[in-house]
């Protein structure tokens, strides 16, 4: 095995570090699965303050990559979503999605309507790669910005 994927394995190992976890955990969050990452995010850097920055990136990666997911997931969803189609909330929501187009993935990191604003996003087969930078842009910042929040308040 080629020795930087066994660095990689190693930096990634649980319980040494526990970026892995974080990683899943992010992931999961990021689907329709209601699950919060930010306490696990917290906890590793407040154990190990020195892995600020990699934790805030592989969250940031888990969420993206689990926003993608979920964008796929509504890409794949025309059959339940045409249930809905007359309500005058999911016209308004569509014709607003419409209009601002992928940059709407910013917003992808909002408790709530996030997640289903990925699927929307994938519903409405807005083009996937630019979706899919505006998630990790608006995930990154929620990331930073929430992690370096709490260790100033609850500082070492």
């Amino acid at each position: 095995m080629p020795a930087w994927i066994d660095q990689l394995l190693k930096l990634l190992a649980l319980p040494e570090f526990g970026l892995s976890t974080v990683f899943v955990v992010s992931f999961i969050s990021a689907t329709l699965i209601p699950l919060g990452s930010e306490p696990v995010v917290f906890g590793l850097v407040k154990l190990n303050p020195a892995l600020f920055w990699p934790t805030i990136l592989v969250a940031t990666a888990g969420n993206t990559l689990g926003g993608a997911v979920t964008w796929a997931m509504g890409l794949a969803s025309h059959k339940v979503v045409d249930r809905y189609q007359h309500s005058k909330h999911h016209l308004r929501a569509l014709d607003w999605l419409e209009r601002i187009g992928p940059k709407a993935c910013l917003l992808a990191w909002l408790p709530g309507i996030g997640d289903p604003l990925c699927a929307v996003a994938g519903w409405l087969k807005l083009p996937f790669w630019p979706c899919l930078a505006y998630m990790a842009i608006g995930k990154f910042a929620r990331y930073l910005t929430m992690t370096a929040a709490l260790v100033g308040l609850f500082g070492p």
